[in-house]
């Protein structure tokens, strides 16, 4: 249970702190930061907020992570993101800031009472990084099921903002990812072991060639390899896993992970949480700089939101 808790918190932490450390920069390019890169929790800046504020980005992880301290349910979940988009549910300092437009819709779609599976577009050019900036809950939950298993219930929960088969397969690839980390594997081996295991799955569900194709740079290069100027750090769901890939394998700790991400300009804050989801993971909440924590918003809020969701999740597993 201990253990539970301390990765859940990892995880929720990785996420809102790295979230918080991008939001004074969003919209910026990397020219224009690299003129003044980040290098700590700075505040103000895009939009006038103090240090420590988390965007859409952790409100709906959190979301997330708060239906799941109750029982399974899609409505749930999507019904969280209606009382933080109406009702300021979850967020940093009582106002939502940031939201993107496929997100919006489909919570508009979901408060008019459409099904949450029904409720994100399937349309290819709705493909932000909204489902997959707030996924990383779902992992605690799904850890111990089959990969079918896992694949279905990740496609449903993706499909709440964001139906389309590419949103879907970024947020499998980031959760399986996370999964092995959680198995205690080098991040070195879970990208390799993916190149192969991703690609065999996919293929077995008769997805599109093509949209497998376009995961290319994960599934069949070293994307470590690469230099900085061909990683993309736009709203656009595939250069966000890409980016947070890349950061989180040619750095060695979570401050370095996350600060990359931020540098990199554009989606600065959705770029860092999802990098920072990881990299707390990998490297544990202990890694985050003291200093970091103690300025987030309701850091307190947060840390009791693990332990809830770690007592749920240790009930389920033994039942």
């Amino acid at each position: 249970m201990e253990n539970l808790n301390y990765n859940i918190k990892s995880a929720l932490f990785g996420v809102a702190i790295g979230d918080a450390l991008g939001v004074p920069v969003e919209f910026k390019s990397r020219e224009t930061i690299l003129q003044k890169p980040v290098t700590d929790m700075i505040g103000y800046g895009t939009y006038n907020l103090p240090p420590g504020t988390f965007s859409d980005d952790s409100s709906m992880t959190f979301c997330l992570a708060e239906a799941l301290t109750q029982d399974f349910d899609l409505k749930t979940i999507g019904q969280n993101f209606v009382k933080w988009y109406h009702d300021n549910f979850w967020t940093a300092r009582g106002e939502v800031f940031d939201i993107g437009i496929a997100t919006r819709e489909a919570i508009n779609r979901l408060a008019k009472g459409e099904q949450p599976e029904l409720a994100g577009s399937t349309d290819a050019s709705s493909n932000g990084n909204g489902s997959l900036m707030r996924i990383l809950p779902l992992l605690f939950y799904i850890k111990d099921l089959s990969i079918s298993e896992r694949y279905e219930i990740i496609k449903k929960v993706s499909s709440i903002t964001h139906g389309h088969i590419r949103s879907v397969i970024s947020c499998f690839y980031y959760l399986e990812f996370s999964r092995e980390i959680l198995l205690g594997k080098d991040k070195f081996e879970i990208y390799q072991k993916l190149q192969t295991k991703i690609p065999n799955f996919l293929n077995s569900l008769s997805i599109n060639p093509h949209e497998i194709s376009l995961f290319a740079r994960l599934l069949n290069k070293d994307i470590s390899e690469l230099a900085e100027h061909e990683i993309l750090s736009s709203g656009y769901v595939l250069h966000s896993l890409e980016a947070s890939i890349w950061c989180l394998l040619t750095t060695d700790n979570y401050k370095e992970a996350t600060l990359k991400a931020v540098n990199l300009g554009e989606d600065t804050d959705t770029t860092a949480a999802i990098t920072g989801g990881l990299a707390g993971l990998l490297y544990g909440f202990d890694s985050i700089p003291k200093s970091w924590i103690e300025q987030l918003a309701r850091k307190d809020d947060i840390e009791d939101l693990a332990q809830r969701m770690a007592t749920k999740m240790e009930q389920n597993s033994s039942i």
